[in-house]
C-alpha cells in the first residue's frame, strides 16, 4: 500500500487500533503532564488555508514566517529526520544529520536518505553547505542555536526543536507538522498517543506498587535519566518510578554504585546505544545485592531499527515495550508484538519482524 493511500485511510487506522489482550487500569497524577498538551496542540494546528505564508513559535520561543508551499527540506537532527518520515514529507528532504547510513530505520523506510548530503551534527552544522542545497526550511536541534543569527541573516527560514520531554515532544509533532503544511498526519500521530498511553493508564491505574527502575545512558552504566527527561516520562507512563527522578540538574547525570545500591532498582536498563555492555552493571562487585541484579532483571532496551527510549515517533513503541515488562500479566508479549507492527506499517509503511524488535 502506497503512503498516500495509508495517508487516506490514517484516521480509520488509527481508531482501530487497540492494545489486544489488554485488561485494567491507569498509572498516577504523576503523569497528567503527558496526555494533556495534546487536545490543545491539535486544537491549534489546523491551516489557514487561504494565507500565503505559514506562521509558527518554535520551541526556542522565536515567531517564524514562511511560504506555506514547502519542497526542500534540510533537518540536521535525527529526532526531526525520523519524524519527517512518519509524517510522510520524506521525499522533500534534501540534507540531513550527518551518518544517516548507520540508520536501520532509514534504510527501511527512506532509503533515499542514504544518497542525501549530511550537513551537520548535534554539535555543528555548515551553514554554506546548507545553503547550497537552497532549502525552504531548515530544522536544526536547540543544541545548535548559536548558528540561527547565521541562517537569519540569509533570509533562510529556519525552526528550532527541544524535544526533550514528553510535553516538548508532543510540541515538536505538532510544529513540524503546521511547518510542513502535514497537520493531519500530525494530528493523527498526536491522537495515536494518546490513544495507547490512555490504554497504559487503564493497565497501571490499579496498582498497588510501583516497580523501582533504573536506566542508564549512552555513555556510561553510571549515568542516569533526571527527572527532566523524556526516558523520566516513559518510565512513569509504563507503570514504573524512576529512582533517578530526585534528580533535577541538566539530563544525562553521573552516579556512584552507593547511590544504585541506596536506590536499590528492581528493574536495570541500559540503551541500546551505550558505549558499553550491561555487565559493567551486572559484573561490578559493589552492585551483586542491588534486586534487578539479584533477580537477574537487567535488560538492553531495543530495537534494532532505532532506539525506542528516543523521543522519536516511535518511542510510543518504547513505552509500550517497558510496560510488557514491567508488567508482562497486564500485557502480552503477542500483544506488544501486535501494536508494533501494526504502527509501523501505519506511520512508516514498512513490515517488521520480531527480529526489527530486538525481541
Amino acid at each position: 500500500m502506497s503512503k498516500k493511500i495509508v495517508s487516506l485511510l490514517l484516521s480509520l487506522v488509527i481508531i482501530g487500533t487497540s492494545l489486544v489482550g489488554c485488561a485494567n487500569n491507569n498509572t498516577s497524577t504523576d503523569e497528567s503532564q503527558a496526555s494533556a498538551p495534546i487536545e490543545n496542540v491539535q486544537a491549534s494546528s489546523k491551516p489557514e488555508q487561504n494565507e500565503a505564508t505559514v506562521t509558527v513559535v518554535d520551541q526556542l520561543g522565536r515567531t517564524v514566517e514562511f511560504p506555506r508551499e514547502i519542497n526542500r527540506i534540510v533537518s540536521s537532527y535525527y529526532i526531526s529526520s525520523s519524524l519527517l518520515i512518519a509524517l510522510g514529507a520524506e521525499d522533500k528532504v534534501v540534507g540531513l544529520e550527518m551518518k544517516a547510513d548507520t540508520r536501520e530505520i532509514y534504510k527501511k523506510a527512506a532509503p533515499e536518505f542514504l544518497e542525501l548530503p549530511g550537513v551537520g551534527t548535534s554539535k555543528s552544522i555548515s551553514v554554506e553547505e546548507t545553503l547550497a542545497l537552497k532549502p525552504d526550511l531548515v530544522i536544526l536541534p536547540y543544541r545548535l542555536e548559536e548558528f540561527v543569527e547565521q541562517f537569519e541573516a540569509l533570509n533562510i527560514p529556519i525552526i528550532v526543536v527541544e524535544p526533550e520531554s514528553m510535553d516538548q515532544f508532543l510540541e515538536c509533532i505538532t510544529l513540524i507538522g503546521k511547518a510542513i503544511g502535514e497537520e493531519e498526519r500530525a494530528g493523527a500521530l498526536l491522537s495515536y498517543y494518546e490513544e495507547k498511553i490512555g490504554e497504559i493508564r487503564q493497565l497501571t491505574e490499579g496498582l498497588e506498587e510501583r516497580p523501582r527502575v533504573y536506566m542508564s545512558g549512552g555513555s556510561s552504566a553510571f549515568t542516569t535519566c533526571t527527572a527532566n527527561m523524556y526516558q523520566n516520562d516513559l518510565i512513569h507512563l509504563a507503570g514504573g518510578q524512576n529512582v533517578s527522578e530526585e534528580l533535577t540538574d541538566g539530563y544525562w547525570a553521573n552516579v556512584s554504585a552507593e547511590q544504585i545500591l541506596a536506590w536499590d532498582p528492581e528493574f536495570i536498563f541500559n540503551v541500546n546505544y551505550a558505549s558499553y555492555d550491561k555487565s559493567e552493571l551486572t559484573g561490578d562487585a559493589q552492585l551483586t545485592s542491588v534486586s534487578a541484579i539479584k533477580e537477574e532483571r537487567v535488560y538492553t532496551f531495543p530495537s534494532v531499527l532505532e532506539a525506542w527510549d528516543y523521543p522519536t515517533p516511535s518511542s510510543i513503541l518504547g513505552i509500550l515495550w517497558l510496560t510488557q515488562k514491567l508488567h508482562p500479566e497486564l500485557y502480552s508479549v503477542e500483544a506488544y508484538t501486535k501494536d508494533a507492527q501494526d504502527f509501523y506499517k501505519t506511520f512508516y509503511d514498512i513490515e517488521i519482524t520480531q527480529e526489527d524488535m530486538g525481541l
